[in-house]
């Protein structure tokens, strides 16, 4: 899963810098820098049960409004710049790599989303959550899915979790990121995905330490 030695580049909510995270405008933007191997972004519920994209579970931050995301119907949701996660696959093709974010348990709705877009097989993508029953549910839908258990730490509680939830590989904060932390995975069978990391030095050493894949902002999406 690697881009010619090196880690696969992923824009984390696409490209921020010229448009809003997690629009179909970044997400575009992001795949026209050379560099980008693909995309990470979010994916929640809207209040009809629509899965889509959108990293906090209010509007205040990017689109400045007080809503919940799931208060809101998808589309009253796409006309504020909150696209759906069908869209956005079809916006963006199958060539690009994916890490889809489950921010919660998303019912079949996201699987079947995804399966239409990427296949049963799950061509060139991953799911990862914080949730475990968000990939408790992915696993037992779609059990030749890799998935990815995200952490803000990587200890052998960490690889336990992981390894129990059938996860391929586990993503995790770039800075608990060592030799040591990244060979107790290694050890145990899984790879090791990061973020987020916004310089190209950052990008390189974790390169060596042998990450798989890098959820990249700013410098480090430009290569």
């Amino acid at each position: 899963m690697t881009a010619g030695g090196r880690p696969l580049r992923l824009a984390h909510r696409g490209d921020s810098r010229r448009a809003p995270e997690n629009s179909l405008a970044a997400f575009v933007a992001a795949l026209a820098v050379p560099a980008c191997d693909g995309l990470e972004f979010d994916v929640r519920l809207s209040a009809d049960g629509v899965p889509v994209i959108c990293h906090d579970d209010t509007l205040d931050r990017v689109q400045g409004r007080p809503e919940r995301v799931d208060a809101l119907t998808a589309a009253d949701l796409g006309a504020i710049d909150v696209p759906t996660f069908a869209a956005v696959l079809n916006t963006v093709g199958p060539r690009p790599f994916l890490d889809v974010e489950l921010k919660d348990d998303p019912g079949p709705a996201a699987i079947e989303v995804l399966t239409a877009a990427r296949g049963r097989i799950l061509e060139r993508a991953v799911v990862s959550s914080f949730d475990p029953a968000a990939l408790e549910r992915v696993g037992r839908s779609r059990p030749s899915w890799p998935r990815w258990f995200n952490s803000h730490t990587l200890d052998a509680a960490t690889v336990a979790g992981a390894r129990a939830l059938g996860c391929r590989g586990v993503a995790v904060d770039w800075q608990v990121l060592d030799r040591g932390s990244v060979g107790l995975a290694r050890a145990a069978g899984l790879e090791v995905a990061a973020f987020t990391v916004r310089r190209r030095p950052t990008f390189d050493r974790l390169g060596r330490l042998g990450v798989v894949a890098v959820c990249v902002e700013a410098a480090a999406l430009d290569g």
